[in-house]
């Protein structure tokens, strides 16, 4: 099942996505669960926003693709090697990632992204499924000459508009074998899928949940394939998942 957090002009709504039309919820589903309002919306008609909006954090792991650790001139970590994003960094399909005037160097990163539906403190592996909502689209975007400088990872990823999520949450989604792909104005850059991770979902969770308590809302990103490189201003990044869909973001020149 496909969900969308979308607006028709008023409010942010949740829908089921059901062919070209959403069935309008009651309310947040991780929260009041699928009871519809009876009304239709036509895609064409509802903006989709960031289909959630972390309560605490976004939760990244770095490293999880063994030929993207080798492209960043290093080894896979043995354990998830994990960082945090601030909330303000989320942004929406179609919404504009603003390259900060502080870099000359601007990355994509696509990636998986867990969202947690359920209060998740120290979970075994086996249990993950229990707090998991759903599956979404991320872009993990880094400015890569800063995360040089400082040589920790916190401003580098930590930018408003950093974290691009949607379009949907897919609650059904198999990663055992998906497709992530990403474009830069059409162009393929990355081609990877979820089957190289290193570090399993269930194992990202629960090494996760033994560090921080993770909250509903809160958003796991797990990892990028080989591939990553810049993007600048008027360019257009595509990240695909087979299953969930295609999360689309322009770039552009932020002013001071």
């Amino acid at each position: 099942m496909k969900i969308a957090r979308f607006s028709t002009g008023g409010d942010p709504r949740f829908g089921i996505v059901d062919d070209d039309a959403l069935v309008v919820l009651k309310g947040d589903p991780m929260f009041a669960g699928y009871e519809p309002t009876g009304e239709r919306v036509p895609l064409s008609d509802a903006t989709l926003l960031a289909p959630v909006i972390p309560r605490s954090k976004v939760v990244a792991v770095g490293k999880n693709y063994a030929e993207h650790a080798a492209e960043m001139g290093g080894t896979a970590p043995t354990t998830p090697l994990i960082f945090l994003k601030p909330n303000t960094s989320v942004i929406g399909p179609g919404d504009t990632i603003m390259l900060p005037p502080e870099s000359n160097q601007v990355e994509f990163e696509g990636e998986l992204a867990i969202v947690i539906g359920a209060v998740a403190r120290r979970v075994r592996p086996e249990d993950f499924a229990q707090v998991v909502f759903g599956y979404t689209i991320a872009n993990d975007v880094t400015a890569r000459d800063i995360q040089k400088a400082d040589g920790q990872w916190a401003r580098a990823k930590g930018y408003d508009t950093f974290c691009p999520l949607g379009p949907v949450i897919e609650t059904e989604f198999d990663f055992a074998s998906a497709a992530i792909e990403t474009r830069v104005d059409g162009v393929l850059k990355q081609s990877g899928n979820t089957s190289q991770l290193i570090h399993s979902i269930p194992d990202i969770i629960a090494f996760a949940s033994n560090v921080w308590t993770l909250l509903p809302g809160d958003v796991i990103l797990t990892g990028t394939p080989a591939g990553v490189g810049p993007f600048v201003d008027g360019q257009q990044v595509e990240i695909f998942i087979a299953g969930i869909g295609t999360l689309t973001n322009p770039a552009k020149n932020r002013g001071y």
